[in-house]
Protein backbone atom coordinates (compact mmCIF):
# COMPACT_ATOMS: atom_id res chain seq x y z
CA UNK A 1 0.00 0.00 0.00
CA UNK A 2 1.41 2.96 -1.04
CA UNK A 3 2.26 5.66 1.74
CA UNK A 4 0.43 8.89 1.64
CA UNK A 5 2.21 12.15 1.74
CA UNK A 6 1.16 15.80 2.71
CA UNK A 7 3.50 18.17 1.01
CA UNK A 8 2.85 21.29 3.08
CA UNK A 9 4.70 24.27 0.66
CA UNK A 10 4.56 27.82 -0.10
CA UNK A 11 5.28 26.72 -3.70
CA UNK A 12 1.69 27.21 -5.11
CA UNK A 13 1.54 31.28 -4.25
CA UNK A 14 4.17 32.13 -7.18
CA UNK A 15 4.21 31.05 -10.59
CA UNK A 16 8.14 30.81 -10.85
CA UNK A 17 8.52 28.48 -7.76
CA UNK A 18 5.83 26.06 -8.93
CA UNK A 19 8.70 24.58 -11.09
CA UNK A 20 10.18 23.51 -7.55
CA UNK A 21 6.84 22.08 -6.35
CA UNK A 22 6.50 19.95 -9.31
CA UNK A 23 10.27 18.64 -8.87
CA UNK A 24 9.91 17.66 -5.56
CA UNK A 25 6.22 15.85 -6.64
CA UNK A 26 8.16 13.84 -9.14
CA UNK A 27 10.49 12.64 -6.75
CA UNK A 28 7.89 11.45 -4.43
CA UNK A 29 5.72 10.23 -7.14
CA UNK A 30 8.93 7.56 -8.32
CA UNK A 31 8.99 6.47 -4.69
CA UNK A 32 5.80 5.55 -5.46
CA UNK A 33 4.61 7.83 -2.88
CA UNK A 34 0.82 9.15 -2.76
CA UNK A 35 1.21 13.16 -2.37
CA UNK A 36 -1.43 15.56 -0.95
CA UNK A 37 -0.36 18.47 -2.02
CA UNK A 38 -2.68 21.10 -1.18
CA UNK A 39 -3.12 24.03 -3.79
CA UNK A 40 -3.99 21.15 -6.26
CA UNK A 41 -6.06 19.54 -3.91
CA UNK A 42 -8.10 22.61 -3.03
CA UNK A 43 -8.12 24.57 -6.24
CA UNK A 44 -11.64 23.88 -7.03
CA UNK A 45 -12.51 25.29 -3.07
CA UNK A 46 -10.89 28.15 -4.36
CA UNK A 47 -13.08 28.97 -7.41
CA UNK A 48 -16.16 29.62 -4.98
CA UNK A 49 -16.88 33.31 -4.83
CA UNK A 50 -17.55 33.51 -1.09
CA UNK A 51 -16.78 31.62 2.24
CA UNK A 52 -13.96 29.49 0.87
CA UNK A 53 -11.42 29.89 2.88
CA UNK A 54 -12.68 27.52 5.79
CA UNK A 55 -13.60 25.29 3.23
CA UNK A 56 -9.92 25.14 2.24
CA UNK A 57 -8.37 24.88 5.87
CA UNK A 58 -11.11 21.82 6.21
CA UNK A 59 -10.19 20.11 3.50
CA UNK A 60 -6.46 20.38 4.05
CA UNK A 61 -6.84 19.41 8.21
CA UNK A 62 -8.61 16.47 6.99
CA UNK A 63 -5.85 15.53 4.30
CA UNK A 64 -3.41 16.15 6.78
CA UNK A 65 -5.03 13.48 9.19
CA UNK A 66 -5.11 10.86 6.33
CA UNK A 67 -2.22 11.35 5.42
CA UNK A 68 0.89 9.23 6.63
CA UNK A 69 3.39 11.60 7.28
CA UNK A 70 4.30 15.37 6.22
CA UNK A 71 7.12 16.65 3.97
CA UNK A 72 7.12 20.53 4.72
CA UNK A 73 9.17 22.97 2.89
CA UNK A 74 10.56 25.88 5.79
CA UNK A 75 12.24 28.13 4.06
CA UNK A 76 12.36 31.89 4.68
CA UNK A 77 12.93 33.64 7.99
CA UNK A 78 10.23 33.16 9.03
CA UNK A 79 8.97 30.09 7.55
CA UNK A 80 5.56 30.09 5.84
CA UNK A 81 2.78 30.67 8.65
CA UNK A 82 0.40 28.36 7.11
CA UNK A 83 3.31 25.11 6.84
CA UNK A 84 4.12 25.87 9.92
CA UNK A 85 0.49 25.88 11.18
CA UNK A 86 0.27 22.27 9.47
CA UNK A 87 3.37 21.37 11.14
CA UNK A 88 1.81 22.04 14.13
CA UNK A 89 -0.99 19.85 13.75
CA UNK A 90 1.25 16.89 12.38
CA UNK A 91 3.03 17.31 15.27
CA UNK A 92 -0.34 16.93 17.45
CA UNK A 93 -1.39 13.90 15.35
CA UNK A 94 1.79 12.25 15.58
CA UNK A 95 2.55 11.71 12.27
CA UNK A 96 6.06 11.08 10.62
CA UNK A 97 8.03 14.70 9.97
CA UNK A 98 10.07 15.53 7.56
CA UNK A 99 11.53 19.37 6.82
CA UNK A 100 13.59 20.89 3.80
CA UNK A 101 15.29 24.20 3.54
CA UNK A 102 18.11 25.25 1.82
CA UNK A 103 17.63 28.61 2.88
CA UNK A 104 21.11 29.51 4.53
CA UNK A 105 19.98 32.68 5.99
CA UNK A 106 19.36 31.79 10.16
CA UNK A 107 16.26 30.80 11.42
CA UNK A 108 16.83 29.92 15.34
CA UNK A 109 17.70 31.01 18.89
CA UNK A 110 19.62 28.38 19.23
CA UNK A 111 22.77 26.70 17.94
CA UNK A 112 21.33 23.14 18.08
CA UNK A 113 18.69 23.45 15.95
CA UNK A 114 18.37 25.22 12.26
CA UNK A 115 15.22 25.95 13.07
CA UNK A 116 12.68 27.27 16.25
CA UNK A 117 12.90 24.26 18.82
CA UNK A 118 9.30 23.44 19.28
CA UNK A 119 9.72 21.90 15.21
CA UNK A 120 11.99 19.59 16.25
CA UNK A 121 9.73 17.98 19.28
CA UNK A 122 8.27 16.01 16.35
CA UNK A 123 11.41 14.94 15.20
CA UNK A 124 13.42 11.84 17.17
CA UNK A 125 15.49 13.73 19.83
CA UNK A 126 18.56 11.23 18.82
CA UNK A 127 19.33 11.96 15.06
CA UNK A 128 16.67 14.33 14.12
CA UNK A 129 19.11 14.80 10.99
CA UNK A 130 17.97 12.30 9.46
CA UNK A 131 14.24 14.34 8.57
CA UNK A 132 16.03 17.32 7.84
CA UNK A 133 17.15 17.77 4.10
CA UNK A 134 18.81 20.78 2.79
CA UNK A 135 19.06 19.47 -1.22
CA UNK A 136 16.94 17.55 -3.58
CA UNK A 137 19.83 14.96 -3.82
CA UNK A 138 19.41 14.53 -0.51
CA UNK A 139 16.10 13.03 -0.90
CA UNK A 140 16.55 11.14 -3.44
CA UNK A 141 19.96 8.94 -2.58
CA UNK A 142 18.37 7.87 0.32
CA UNK A 143 21.36 8.84 3.02
CA UNK A 144 18.84 9.77 5.73
CA UNK A 145 16.23 6.85 4.93
CA UNK A 146 13.16 8.92 3.42
CA UNK A 147 12.82 6.47 0.45
CA UNK A 148 13.15 3.54 3.31
CA UNK A 149 10.04 5.21 5.01
CA UNK A 150 8.48 5.61 1.73
CA UNK A 151 8.66 1.62 0.70
CA UNK A 152 8.24 0.57 4.85
CA UNK A 153 4.82 -0.94 4.82
CA UNK A 154 1.84 0.89 6.96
Amino acid sequence: MKKKLYFANPYGFSKQTKKLLYEFINIFNKLNIEVYEPFERTKNIIKKENEWAYDLARSNFHDLKECDGIFAIVNGTPPDEGVMIELGIAIALKKEIFLFRDDFRNCSDNNQYPLNLMLFIGLPRDNWEKYFFESLEEIKSNKKGFVEWAKKPN
